[in-house]
């Protein structure tokens, strides 16, 4: 699984940013890596220098998944980490819900030949 981060001219990108993304999304999304290609994260700070709003902080993470359209949810917190924890534990019941109705859809459909070759 390929983390690509990016960050607006508010929030500074260095290795630890990065490390702790990393850790973050393997530590939540482990169940998920062998099917997810990439995840890319988006940070940004929305009011910039005005600190009015205490929840200006926003991640957006947009993970992909093999053979399905991309998956996105958006976060916004009083910091940059909380932020990212909460976008990836809201990312990780988004694809809990995705392999459900897969597996279900899959399960529906086996059972259907199933009864067509019986009958």
């Amino acid at each position: 699984m390929q983390v690509q981060v990016h960050t607006d001219r508010h929030i500074q990108s260095d290795e630890r940013l990065a490390e702790f993304i990393s850790d973050t999304l393997q530590n939540k999304l482990s169940r998920f890596t062998d099917h997810l290609t990439r995840i890319e994260v988006h940070l940004g700070d929305e009011n910039g220098q005005q600190k009015r709003d205490s929840a200006d902080k926003r991640c957006l993470l947009e993970a992909r998944f093999e053979g399905l359209d991309p998956v996105a949810v958006t976060e916004h917190a009083a910091s940059v980490g909380q932020a990212i924890n909460g976008a990836a534990d809201k990312l990780q019941r988004k694809l809990a819900t995705v392999t459900g109705k897969l597996r279900a859809k899959h399960i529906r459909n086996s059972s259907l030949s199933t009864e067509s070759e019986v009958v």
